[in-house]
């Protein structure tokens, strides 16, 4: 793993696993962005999905559709779970920040809260790699929680972890300093299915390459 940001992050979603999809798979905005991206998409589009997670829903949905998938995270875990559940996409345990990807290779990235884990820096950089990544016309769809904050220690799902954000209006020209425009964004507060858990925002942008 390239730095202790991925370390950590991969014992964490080690640890939580099948956990984090039961917690967070209904999210009516998460779905509401996936239905927007599926429009947006050629047949037989080619998806790369970052932070994939258990596969469900993101890369599951994407596959049934008939698009090819492929999904990288940094918990092995979460790969052997997304693994069995989506046998028709395709699944790397890594750092994304170090995985050899072509250029242009894909028509859209998906990369649900996965860039919470990494410093602001390295979400600006990865969001301009994204935009190297897509070919022409390409679409993002990202996901995020919207609060100003810098290598804040939380407690996630009764796991201690490091987080960085930006509020809204700093994540959205983030993401248009990237070389992206926006098409569709949707904020919402959503309680994720799990003990004592409170409403919490989320962001949603849909871009196409610029």
């Amino acid at each position: 793993m390239g730095d202790d940001h991925g370390r950590a992050a991969a014992a964490v979603f080690d640890a939580l696993g099948a956990e984090y999809e039961r917690a967070f798979a209904g999210s009516p905005a998460r779905h509401a962005s996936l239905r927007r991206l599926m429009d947006e998409l050629p047949p037989h589009g080619r998806v790369l999905d970052v932070g994939s997670g258990t596969g469900r829903p993101t890369a599951w949905t994407l596959a049934e559709a008939g698009h090819t998938v492929l999904g990288v995270d940094v918990s092995r875990v979460m790969v052997e779970l997304a693994v069995r559940q989506v046998p028709n996409a395709s699944f790397v345990c890594a750092d994304i920040r170090e995985l050899d990807l072509e250029e242009g290779g894909f028509d859209a990235v998906c990369a649900y809260f996965s860039l919470l884990q990494m410093p602001r820096d390295d979400q600006a950089r990865m969001l301009r790699r994204f935009g190297r990544l897509l070919a022409p016309g390409g679409v993002l769809v990202v996901g995020t929680v919207p609060l100003d904050v810098e290598d804040a220690s939380v407690v996630f799902m009764g796991q201690e972890m490091r987080v960085s954000s930006f509020d809204a209006a700093s994540f959205t020209e983030t993401v248009t300093a990237a070389g992206f425009t926006v098409l569709w964004e949707r904020g919402d507060l959503f309680t994720p299915a799990h003990g004592a858990a409170v409403p919490e925002p989320e962001l949603f942008l849909l871009c196409r390459r610029a």
